[in-house]
């Protein structure tokens, strides 16, 4: 860690002999995350735009529902696997489920915690926004921002209730994955292997329509993207 911090000082000094306040503030800062650990995930406010933050983080969003939609593939095929087993070392079958189930339950936390700041980054562009919309000058101009923000801030509500609604989908998923990996904890033997199998209809099920709502979630958020990037 100090290797790093002795690697980035050389370019902060330029900065401040320079005055440049903003950018040896931002650098400084940076040192100081680095050399704590501590890289709070607001950070990027402070050097990018309010759209071009929006965009960023919608695509963050984006991308950790894809890769979340794996991790239930997969815990669902550790699943398909356990109920299918039929001797062998079962304990190391139910380590592979407990491990899928809490790599599918990391992944819906950081799709919360992405979705978290897609609405901040959406409110603080809006927010922006709708202040400047009362500088205008010229009529036209002004009803032609307003319907465009009107159109943006729609389109930002409809997404996020669709990343919204993913995250409400995923919970009953995981609420069986978890009871069925408590009980095969607790049951470590063949009777419960063949219990876990009347649940596995209504659990790839489940999984199913979860995926079929992240990829919705996936595909507005890709059509949102394109739409503000449109607009230049």
């Amino acid at each position: 860690m100090n290797a790093i911090i002795q690697k980035l000082l050389p370019l902060v000094l330029p900065l401040i002999k320079k005055k440049r306040s903003w950018a040896a503030l931002i650098a400084v800062a940076g040192i100081s995350f680095i050399a704590t650990g501590q890289i709070p995930l607001e950070i990027d406010r402070l050097w990018k735009e309010p759209r071009e933050l929006l965009v960023d983080r919608v695509s963050a969003a984006r991308d950790s529902q894809q890769e979340a939609a794996e991790e239930f593939r997969d815990a669902l095929t550790q699943f398909k696997a356990v109920t299918g087993f039929s001797g062998g070392d079962l304990e190391r079958q139910y380590n592979k489920l407990n491990k899928a189930y809490k790599d599918s339950k990391d992944a819906a936390g950081d799709i919360t915690r992405r979705v978290d700041r897609v609405v901040a980054a959406s409110n603080r562009l809006l927010t922006e926004w709708r202040a400047e919309l009362g500088d205008y000058n010229d009529p036209q101009l002004k009803r032609l921002a307003e319907q465009q923000f009107d159109e943006t801030r729609q389109r930002a509500e409809l997404l996020i209730a669709s990343m919204r609604k993913t995250e409400q989908t995923m919970q009953p998923v995981l609420q069986s994955f978890q009871d069925q990996v408590l009980y095969l904890k607790h049951n470590l033997n063949l009777s419960a292997i063949a219990s876990l199998d009347e649940e596995a209809t209504m659990i790839q099920s489940n999984v199913d329509m979860l995926i079929a709502e992240m990829e919705t979630s996936i595909a507005e958020a890709d059509e949102f993207i394109r739409i503000i990037l449109a607009r230049g």
